[in-house]
């Protein structure tokens, strides 16, 4: 298993090598690998690219939010070419629906939001799921490349105003930024469920009276 962590690392090191001279492009290039299949640490790579030209900071993050745009599209069509068959061997089909109810009134925040989280939150979880519930191609891309993009801009101002060495501090106490994040999306969505809710029946009382 060491062996194997060994070769993949050094693997990451070598297309980090190879594609750093291509500036911009390298970026978006290592942003499809990351959101499709092998984890890149996009961060890093990022700040680093920032923080040795400032000027361009937002380039680098539209360009990798376009790059993870393309990429998520991989393990979207996985779970909308078999992704229901697999949920279905685990959960009742009654559990199902409910779900997917719940993706349909809030899939654009489903994907934005898990988008835009910092690792190691499982995006490609939540990219799955939307190919599983068939959320439409253009409004999937939007939220993921919308999501990405706020996530690089902020990467790159923190690093532009604390140095590249905040992403270490970060990385470091990634699971408690998670929680506190996690918790401020939770309350978004019961907001917004309660909001809904009593929009209906504000609806409803005119038509029963």
């Amino acid at each position: 298993m060491r062996t194997l962590w060994k070769l993949v690392l050094r693997w990451k090191i070598a297309l980090l090598l190879f594609l750093k001279p291509l500036g911009f492009w390298g970026v978006g290039v290592l942003a499809v690998i990351d959101a499709s299949s092998i984890a890149v640490p996009m961060d890093l790579i990022i700040a680093g690219y920032v923080w040795n030209d400032r000027r361009h900071f937002w380039l680098y993050a539209i360009i990798g939010a376009l790059g993870a745009a393309v990429g998520a599209l991989v393990p979207f069509y996985i779970g909308r070419t078999g992704g229901e068959w697999v949920l279905l061997k685990r959960v009742k089909r009654s559990r199902y629906d409910q779900m997917r109810a719940r993706f349909d009134r809030h899939h654009w925040l489903a994907v934005l939001v898990p988008a835009a989280m910092p690792p190691p939150f499982p995006f490609k979880l939540f990219a799955f799921g939307a190919g599983v519930f068939e959320m439409r191609v253009i409004p999937y891309m939007a939220a993921v490349f919308l999501g990405r993009t706020a996530h690089y801009l902020v990467t790159a101002i923190l690093v532009i105003r604390f140095g590249p060495e905040i992403m270490t501090l970060i990385g470091r106490h990634s699971p408690l930024l998670l929680t506190i994040f996690a918790i401020l999306v939770t309350v978004f969505i019961l907001y917004d469920i309660f909001r809904r809710n009593r929009s209906r029946r504000k609806q409803r009382q005119p038509a029963e009276s």
